[in-house]
């Protein structure tokens, strides 16, 4: 993917991809801003300044350089920062601190998967009361149509992306045209603006508003929120693409944000600023305009929705969450998948969220926490990663971002009691599934008892030899021959069940992203064979075609079934999410008729 050329069919499709959200946060930003601090010139070019920075050190720098440089098989994100991560570490504990680092991340992305949408769809609806004859449309209206949006957006998820996305590029390079254009037009006005580019606006800024000017640098890091989707989505596009295309969109996003400063200084009382400014402009196109920026943020919730599948896939695949039941939906690119019950739980949180805050500067109070709180841990991964390559010069420059992205961090914390804990609540749900989970799974794995492997191919031969053999192929699941799970020991030694053929499939998911290989091992005995299965954490394995490629029928397929007897209050939790997720052999979309599980049963 790295290798991808910069061609400006690759950077519009970039655009519709990776910039949505970034793209779309012009629309509140400043209007958030502004409704924390004193509305004066020296205010305005001071906090333009930490935009224009912000962008630069934490989105520039932190993400596109030093994030991006980071990656296994052209893929980025917090998992392939943890999987570049693990071979370094030496110490359990230091890989244990890693792999929460890493849970806590991946669950501050889903809190931020709940509010992005809310906050956009929001934003661009309120749009309408510019609108000649719906100035006075009531709060309610507003949020009925922002609704109706969110549910058309979650209902058209399971059709897939793919017979539309081909016009997401197209639109968001208007979108994006449109910005920088009405932008380079209002600074005309006061050209004065374009003094902020000096960073020493933005430190004066601070410097004479103390605490208060500390705590608008929590609504400040709206302007780059998306902004680790340039990482994250790296392995869609590609590396080169993506930077090319984050150039453009760095000029087009300043270009907007100055020019609303602009536009600020003639009109210091303006509330919805970009929308006001594009209406002063040209008043004929304003509701083109804000047609426009639906479809924007349409595209950029729904390429949020999209990742968040993605994310959901690899923490599956890498047993960081249980499964659930996943669909392709294209034909031609397993990547394009739909999950359901995350689309629908997703679905129910952005609709109590909308209709809980009802306007985007009061939504805009529980937004920063989770994105901050990603980019610290970006940060501390990239620090660690550096330095334990011995690569000094970029570990100091990533420690600097790290200090900068903290700093944002600790000023989000002002937000908390106004609503910002909704981010941190949010974020705690899957947050604790992964822990109740992944504790289970290690408990449940000691309290098992499989046999050793020499044993096993003992009482496995003595069976054999007494012509207990039925005709046809079985398959059972299992990690390793080193210790046979429970559930194999008493399908084949205490009911008897013994085939002609008896393959062992192992599925081991490697610390590469993509890749899919499969192999025969030696035979440990006859009619007794090992299917090694390799794939990368973001494959989507299709296990009945391997297993048609390599010429296996299986007459039946075995799995084992947990059946946790408990107590406890976390291991009953465990129990039920057991319960309620599809067994792997459902996930790897196995062949029903010949599929057959084997209750294993667990105190724990």
């Amino acid at each position: 993917m790295d290798a991808q050329q910069v061609t400006f069919q690759n950077i519009i499709k970039t655009l519709g991809l990776v910039f949505g959200d970034i793209g779309t946060s012009p629309i509140y930003t400043l209007a958030v801003i502004f409704l924390l601090t004193e509305r004066t010139e020296a205010h305005f070019i001071g906090i333009l300044s930490l935009i224009i920075w912000t962008l630069l050190l934490l989105v520039t720098v932190g993400y596109a350089w030093l994030a991006m440089s980071l990656s296994k098989g052209g893929e980025g994100g917090t998992i392939v920062l943890l999987s570049i991560l693990r071979p370094l570490l030496r110490s359990g504990r230091k890989l244990g601190l890693a792999s929460v680092l890493a849970y806590v991340g991946i669950s501050l992305l889903m809190g931020d998967g709940v509010i992005t949408p809310a906050i956009s769809i929001l934003s661009a609806v309120e749009g309408l009361k510019l609108v000649p004859g719906l100035e006075h449309i009531s709060r309610w209206a507003i949020i009925c149509i922002a609704l109706l949006i969110t549910v058309v957006l979650f209902a058209v998820q399971k059709k897939g992306s793919g017979a539309v996305s081909v016009v997401f590029g197209p639109v968001m390079a208007v979108w994006f045209s449109v910005l920088a254009f009405s932008g380079c037009i209002a600074i005309v006005h006061a050209p004065q603006v374009i003094k902020a580019l000096n960073p020493w606006y933005a430190l004066d800024f601070l410097l004479h508003n103390g605490l208060s000017g500390f705590f608008v640098l929590s609504e400040v890091i709206l302007c780059a929120t998306g902004g680790e989707a340039l990482y994250a989505d790296m392995g869609h596009m590609g590396r080169k693409p993506i930077i090319a295309a984050w150039g453009l969109v760095f000029v087009a996003l300043v270009a907007s944000y100055m020019g609303q400063t602009s536009f600020l200084i003639g009109n210091p009382q303006a509330d919805n600023v970009l929308f006001e400014m594009i209406y002063s402009q040209a008043r004929a196109l304003y509701v083109p305009f804000l047609i426009l920026s639906l479809l924007a943020t349409i595209i950029a919730s729904q390429a949020l929705i999209s990742g968040l599948f993605s994310i959901m896939y690899q923490s599956m695949a890498t047993h960081i969450m249980p499964l659930f039941k996943v669909d392709y939906t294209s034909k031609e690119l397993h990547s394009q998948i739909y999950i359901n019950s995350v689309n629908w739980g997703l679905f129910l949180a952005v609709v109590l969220v909308i209709c809980g805050f009802g306007e985007s500067h009061r939504l805009a109070a529980a937004y920063g926490l989770a994105v901050t709180g990603t980019m610290s841990i970006t940060g501390i991964f990239m620090v660690w990663i550096f330095h334990l390559q011995g690569r000094n010069g970029k570990a100091v420059l990533a420690f600097f971002v790290c200090v900068l992205d903290f700093i944002y961090l600790f000023a989000n914390f002002y937000k908390f009691p106004h609503g910002g804990y909704w981010s941190i609540l949010i974020s705690l749900l899957p947050l604790s599934v992964i822990l109740i989970y992944t504790g289970g799974q290690k408990a449940a794995y000691l309290r098992m008892r499989p046999m050793s492997k020499e044993p096993f191919l003992q009482k496995y031969l003595q069976e054999r030899a007494q012509g207990h053999a039925i005709r046809g192929t079985a398959i059972f699941f299992l990690r390793s021959l080193d210790k046979v799970s429970p559930y194999i020991v008493k399908t084949m030694f205490s009911n008897g069940i013994i085939y002609e053929q008896n393959i062992m499939l192992s599925i081991a998911r490697t610390y590469e992203p993509t890749g899919i290989s499969w192999q025969f091992a030696e035979d440990p005995a006859e009619g007794l064979r090992m299917f090694e299965v390799a794939a990368g954490y973001m494959e989507v394995v299709d296990i009945d075609h391997i297993l048609a490629e390599a010429g296996v029928k299986p007459r039946v397929i075995f799995y084992g079934v947990e059946d946790i007897l408990t107590r406890s209050p976390v291991w009953r939790i465990y129990a039920i999410i057991k319960k309620l997720a599809p067994s792997f052999v459902q996930f790897y979309k196995m062949p029903v008729h010949a599929v057959h599980g084997v209750i294993s049963r667990i105190d724990m």
